[in-house]
């Protein structure tokens, strides 16, 4: 059995251009990004370097890319995206992302998906 851990990030805000309804185009909402990742440990458990570790730096700035990088219609589509950018290091076995939109609906805290993927699926 491998050994895992587990790497976060929570409630990355987000500018992006994303919705399918008339209103929501040429303006950007704010969304808020979750990532948990199963990581394979590293082979050397103690090493303190970057390198060693999937980087949480890594997969905001990549997860910011691909927010500034165009039009979305859907936030499936987004949570897609960033689980394909986690899934790209072959350290990373699992990716759970879940992308909320929280300023659609006066009565709901926020509305959105969370997606799992493994590698290889």
């Amino acid at each position: 059995m491998t050994a895992r851990r587990t790497l976060f990030v929570r409630g990355l805000e987000l500018d992006c251009a994303i919705g399918v309804h008339a209103h929501e185009r040429g303006r950007r909402q704010r969304v808020v990004v979750d990532i948990a990742l199963a990581v394979a440990a590293p082979a050397e458990p103690r090493a303190d370097r970057i390198a060693a570790v999937v980087s949480y730096e890594d997969i905001v700035a990549g997860v910011e890319r691909i927010a500034a990088g165009g039009h979305v219609n859907l936030v499936e589509t987004l949570a897609e995206r960033i689980a394909d950018l986690c899934l790209a290091d072959r350290r990373v076995l699992r990716a759970r992302v879940r992308v909320d939109k929280p300023d659609v609906y006066d009565r709901a805290a926020s509305v959105g998906v969370e997606i799992d993927r493994k590698r290889g699926e």
